[in-house]
């Protein structure tokens, strides 16, 4: 099915969101389309993974929107790189607002799909955001759990000094997501195979874009460690659930954080698929797995919006 991209804006809490919106040809003027919300995992955009489902899901015949975080890519914010999860959720709640001022949108039938951290964002949103109706996560990854894997009150304590010394006049602090290339990485002895194929994702020719630079505001670390995207889930995540993960297990958790939300989920109808042979980055891109993902998506969504 043909797709028209137009690229829109729309507000979330005070700033500008850049997006692209697909919509499927036989959607226009249409209102009684079926939407979802595609939501990039943490130092992504909206030209990477989450805009290949989004473009793929609207080849299905769904309107698609995919967009850049606040403070990240082409949206509005400062500082410039900041990940913070409560604007993650917020961003969501506002871009589904949008899709319900749309002609050729059905509001009673919009959903969400999330990929890695933007998969546990979008189960977060969903739990408080009832209008959107199904809920699916590919590569699903709570973000706070993975940082507070890594002796989180050291790493606050480091927030605290540098916190301080922003405040007296200090140039903000900006790190890097991952290794900026695989000589880095390999310098730095850092072999784990998530690791590895994020670099080769986000920094190589295979998937690199000039609105994912690999830069992480610092200071914003506190707020990510303090974040459990599963947080209520056994009470408010009642919509019906579609959990897709790789079986190759890799440092990042997408598999044991996938089994952890299928587990907790209140939703009466969910499901976790296991992709076997698959990593976590191959659901990003690799035709093979995403396609698999795809078609499973395509029939969970059709069922439940």
């Amino acid at each position: 099915m043909t797709v028209t991209k137009r690229n829109v804006k729309f507000h979330a809490h005070g700033l500008q969101i850049a997006a692209i919106l697909n919509v499927p040809e036989l959607a226009e003027d249409k209102k009684q389309n079926p939407a979802i919300v595609c939501v990039h995992p943490g130092s992504s955009c909206k030209e990477q993974t989450a805009g290949i489902y989004a473009e793929k899901l609207a080849e299905l015949g769904y309107v698609t929107i995919v967009f850049d975080a606040s403070y990240q890519g082409e949206s509005d914010g400062e500082p410039r790189y900041a990940e913070y999860p409560a604007s993650r959720v917020e961003d969501i709640r506002s871009a589904v607002d949008y899709l319900t001022t749309l002609d050729d949108v059905d509001e009673d039938r919009i959903g969400v799909l999330g990929i890695c951290a933007g998969g546990g964002y979008a189960v977060n949103a969903s739990m408080t955001e009832r209008r959107i109706k199904a809920v699916g996560a590919v590569s699903v990854a709570n973000i706070g759990r993975g940082y507070r894997e890594n002796d989180p009150i050291q790493m606050l304590e480091q927030v605290a000094l540098q916190r301080t010394a922003e405040a007296r006049g200090a140039e903000p602090l900006v790190v890097q997501w991952i290794p900026n290339s695989h000589a880095e990485r390999e310098e730095a002895g850092m072999t784990e195979l998530d690791l590895v194929q994020a670099v080769d994702y986000y920094r190589t020719p295979r998937g690199q874009s000039p609105n994912s630079p690999n830069k992480l505001k610092f200071t914003s670390v506190d707020s990510i460690i303090a974040f459990d995207a599963f947080h209520l889930a056994e009470t408010l995540l009642t919509q019906p659930l579609q959990i897709i993960v790789g079986g190759v297990q890799g440092a990042f958790g997408s598999y044991k954080d996938g089994h952890e939300l299928y587990n907790r989920a209140a939703s009466e109808k969910k499901d976790l698929f296991v992709i076997e042979g698959a990593s976590h980055y191959d659901l990003y891109d690799r035709p093979e797995p995403v396609n698999k993902a795809v078609e499973k998506l395509g029939a969970f969504y059709k069922e439940n919006l």
